[in-house]
C-alpha cells in the first residue's frame, strides 16, 4: 500500500489558524506549519511530478517552497477589507509551462477544513484567452458537450463567475449561452478529508486529473497552448 501524503495534522493546523489568524499565534506555531503543512505539501508536489508527466509533459510540478506550485500562506491584504494575514487553506497549482501565474491552464488541489477539492481549468483568463474559449464553445458545441459530459460530469461540476448578460458578439439564443457567459472555465470535484489523509491519495488525485484531461485539452486548444 502506498504511503500517506497528508496527515490529519494538516487540517487540524488550518482549523486552529482559522480561529487564531494573527501574526503572534502563527509565529508561535511556525514550526508546526513547516512540519505539518508546508513540508508535506512540497513533498506531494515532488511526488506528483512523475504522474503529471505521464498525463502531459506541458504542466509543471515545481517543488520549491516559494515561487513554485505551492501557494504562499500569506494573504495579499493591500486592497482587502479583510486584514487577516494568513490563508486558512493550502493551494497547489500545477500550471502550464507556457505561463507563470494562477491564470494559466492547470490542475489544482485545494486543502481546507470542510472544503477540500480537486480542480482543473483556467481561472480568470485574460481577455484574449476568454474570447478564444468562448468562440471555441460557440463554434463547436458538440465538442464542448463531449468534454463536459460522461465520466467528467459524474466527477466534476463547472464553477466560477459568470456575466449577467451575453458577451458582445455572441448570440443570446445560442444553446450554450450560459457556458459562453462564463468568466472562469474551471471544474471542481469535492474531496473528503478522510480521502486526502488516506494512503493512495496521490494515485486518487492523479485519476481525478486524468478524468479532467479532455476538458483541459479543449481549453488549451482554445488558447493556443499545447496540451
Amino acid at each position: 500500500m502506498s504511503e500517506r501524503s497528508f496527515s490529519p495534522a494538516l487540517f487540524a493546523f488550518l482549523s486552529e489558524l482559522r480561529d487564531h489568524n494573527d501574526r503572534e499565534w502563527f509565529a508561535e506555531n511556525k514550526q508546526r506549519y513547516v512540519d505539518e503543512v508546508q513540508e508535506p505539501a512540497i513533498q506531494f508536489v515532488a511526488d506528483f511530478a512523475k504522474p503529471l508527466a505521464r498525463i502531459s509533459p506541458n504542466f509543471r510540478a515545481d517543488a520549491r517552497p516559494s515561487g513554485g506550485s505551492l501557494f504562499r500562506i500569506h494573504r495579499d491584504i493591500r486592497f482587502s477589507k479583510d486584514k487577516t494575514p494568513y490563508k486558512t487553506h493550502v493551494g497547489i497549482h500545477f500550471r502550464h509551462r507556457s505561463a507563470g501565474d494562477v491564470h494559466a491552464p492547470g490542475f489544482y488541489l485545494h486543502l481546507e477544513p470542510g472544503g477540500a477539492f480537486a480542480a482543473a481549468g483556467i481561472w480568470h483568463p485574460d481577455t484574449p484567452a476568454q474570447r478564444g474559449i468562448r468562440e471555441a464553445i460557440a463554434g463547436d458545441p458538440g465538442a464542448w458537450r463531449r468534454v463536459t459530459g460522461g465520466a467528467f460530469a459524474k466527477t466534476y461540476r463547472l464553477e466560477g463567475d459568470k456575466l449577467k448578460r451575453p458577451p458582445p458578439g455572441f448570440d443570446a439564443g445560442h444553446p450554450l449561452i450560459e457556458d459562453i457567459k462564463r468568466k472562469d472555465f474551471v471544474c471542481e470535484a469535492p474531496l473528503a478529508e478522510k480521502a486526502v489523509t488516506s494512503p493512495g491519495f496521490l494515485e486518487a488525485y492523479a485519476k481525478l486529473c486524468r478524468t479532467a484531461v479532455p476538458f483541459l485539452r479543449f481549453l488549451c486548444r482554445a488558447v493556443d497552448a499545447e496540451f
